[in-house]
């Protein structure tokens, strides 16, 4: 249950941080960070691992984004 809910947790994540993709958007970034971050915690207390990687490659995303666009744009 727990890994059901953190990937649907994780795919609202991505969904926020592939709008941050935008320029002019990045900010976006910083919402869904955390959001997925949640998600990854949720997915460690699972057996499976499913949740926690798609958590864990949006944050990367989303971090990945922060640091090119300077933590704005």
């Amino acid at each position: 249950m727990m890994n059901l809910l953190s990937i649907l947790t994780g795919l609202v994540a991505l969904v926020i941080a592939a709008i941050g993709l935008v320029p002019l958007l990045g900010w976006l970034n910083w919402l869904a960070l955390p959001i997925a971050a949640v998600g990854a915690g949720m997915g460690m207390l699972s057996s499976h691992t499913g949740g926690r990687n798609l958590n864990m490659l949006v944050l990367m995303l989303g971090g990945v984004r922060l640091w090119l666009g300077f933590g704005i744009l």
